[in-house]
This record gives C-alpha cells, structure tokens and sequence, in this order.
C-alpha cells in the first residue's frame, strides 16, 4: 500500500476511535445521570382522594427533587390491588404505596382503625396519629419491613346495597357485603349479622352488577370514583369507621435511596395531610348530592343501634390484640377532647 494511502487508513481509524469513545463517554454519562423513577401504586379510581392526594405529593415532590428523581402514580390498580403492592413494597418492586385497610393483615394493631365509631373527626384523627402512630404504629410497621412515610386519608366508610335500606344492624341480616381485606371488617360485620367477603376493590363493581354481592362499604369517593351508583339502589351513611390511609414503602428499598430523595419524600408526604384532610371534606359535601342524583335513595340510620352491637368487636380485639387493645384505649381517652 502507498504511504500516503497507509496514513489516510490511520487517520481514519483513529477517527473513528476517537468518536466511539466520545460516544461511550456520554452514554456512560447519560446513564450516570439518568433521572430516578419513583413509583407510586394505588387502588384509587378517577377523581378519588387516593388520586388527588398522590398527584399533589407527586407535583410537590418533583418540584423539589428536580433532576434528582421523579414521582410517577401509577392508579386504578394498574400495579395490582392492595395486598400485591404490599408485597411489591416488600420486593422492592415498588417504591410507594396507599394502603389502608390492608395494613391490618400486615401488623395486627393497625386493627384498631378497624374498631366502629373509634375515630370522632379529623381533629381527633390528628391527636391519634401522634400519641399512637409515630410512637408506636409505625416502629411495628417498619419490623415488618414497611416504612410509613406519612398519615393520610381513606375516609369515614358508608353501606351501599341492593336489598334494603340499612336502619339498624339487623337490617344487614344475611347480606352478602364486600369488605375490603383486613379480619375486624369481616368480624364486624357478623356481629351486625351481614355474610362478608373480602374482595379486592377493582372486582368490586362487577360483582355487584352481577349480583355475586349484595351490597359493599366504602367511604363516599370511593364508591363514587368507583361508579357504584350506577349498581347500587341504597346508602346508608352507617360512618361506621373511619379509615386512615399511609403512604408507605419498603423499608429496605427507602434505605437505598440517596438521603436527599427520602429527605424529600418524607417531608413531602407530611405536607401533603393539610390538602388530603381539607380535599376528603370537601368531597363529603359534595358527593352525596351526586350520588342521590344518581338515582340512588340515601338514609340516616340509628348509629346508637350500631355503637350498641359493636361492643363485642373491641371486646374480641383487645384478647387477641393486646397491644392493639391499649392503643384503642389511648385513642378512646383522646376522643373525650373532641
């Protein structure tokens, strides 16, 4: 090969070197500052307070991460139901979660939420969750490997059915109810003399259309996003219990996030309750109208009835209990204030 052809060959070789690695060098650094995702699951349908409570946390929160990691909701039970995102949590498989309810099944003594008329109001919802919460819900939480980042809403849970309006506990005679997963739902409502069955939130409307259930419980913007109105005749607002909700994660996986994300998360999370509890009682307002102009009858029943056949639940909760039944009795004590 001529010289000048040999130097031609060189120099382009050494061309084409120098622009590979160039290109490795910003694909290395691309990867090196490729954006953080942050999964956040729950079961909330459309314009539910699960919904907007985690689109404000998420706006907030990406305003205050930046580049450094971003905040994306994933509803509807895109991720699974209530007990899979627990389990995901555990994986590590998810970052963030709703739960409510659920959190029973995981650490017995969050059964104290599950307790009928415990809760008075938000105010005293607030008190609770800092002389029982921090203190003592979420340390069991975290041995179990769940992280609770912050104290939210599912809201105060109402009876809508296909049967009969519900007036008193024996009105529930017999009557084939969704609970969500959790043991107390299911021992509450026999005593009220009801047939529950635990039953994930999004197989919820089909069963009721197809009548496999009777009738379900849920606060009002569940059973409103849900579109239970158009499947059920009766509301009974029963109020029975309210149920906190929890952002939480994984222990371990919050663990391996950079301090300055979880710094973030949980301040935000805490931020967030003001709009949560501010948003859940504004929609109480107004779902009762949309819902009656659905076509669907509503009623006040006799919650002294009620109160009066739920002795037994707390009897029952605080033998098998015991933590959990000292927890109630501290919640019971705050309630005088309110």
């Amino acid at each position: 090969m001529p010289t000048r052809h040999r130097s031609l060959a060189v120099l382009t070789r050494r061309a084409v070197a120098t622009a590979l690695g160039a290109s490795a060098l910003l694909l290395a650094s691309g990867a090196a500052h490729a954006q953080m995702e942050i999964k956040l699951g729950h079961v909330g349908g459309p314009g539910s307070l699960f919904e907007r409570s985690a689109n404000e946390f998420a706006r907030l929160a990406n305003e205050r991460l930046g580049n450094k990691a971003k905040v994306v909701v994933f509803g509807s039970s895109q991720l699974g139901g209530d007990t899979e995102m627990m389990q995901k949590l555990r994986l590590g498989t998810l970052e963030l979660s709703i739960p409510s309810t659920v959190m029973s099944s995981t650490v017995p003594a969050f059964g104290m939420f599950e307790m009928p008329y415990l809760v008075k109001n938000r105010e005293h919802m607030m008190a609770i969750e800092k002389a029982v919460v921090w203190p003592a819900l979420a340390p069991m939480a975290d041995e179990k490997g769940y992280k609770i980042l912050g104290v939210w809403e599912n809201g105060f849970r109402n009876v809508t059915n296909n049967v009969r309006p519900i007036n008193k506990p024996e009105d529930l005679k017999g009557m084939k109810l969704r609970v969500p997963q959790g043991v107390w739902r299911v021992k509450m409502f026999q005593a009220y003399g009801a047939n529950p069955s635990p039953m994930a939130l999004s197989e919820v409307f089909v069963a009721l259309q197809t009548g496999v259930m009777d009738g379900q419980e849920n606060p009002l913007t569940q059973i409103y996003s849900s579109k239970f109105q158009e499947v059920q005749k009766y509301l009974s607002m029963t109020g029975h219990v309210y149920t906190p909700a929890y952002l939480a994660a994984g222990s371990r996986k919050f663990a391996s996030l950079p301090a300055d994300v979880r710094a973030v998360l949980e301040k935000t999370a805490k931020d967030v309750q003001p709009f949560v509890y501010k948003t859940a009682a504004e929609l109480d307002k107004e779902l009762v109208d949309k819902i009656k102009a659905a076509g669907v009858q509503v009623n006040d029943p006799d919650k002294n009835a009620f109160i009066a056949a739920s002795k037994a639940v707390y009897a029952d909760f605080g033998k098998e209990v015991p933590e959990g039944g000292k927890l109630v009795d501290t919640a019971v004590e705050l309630g005088a204030k309110f």
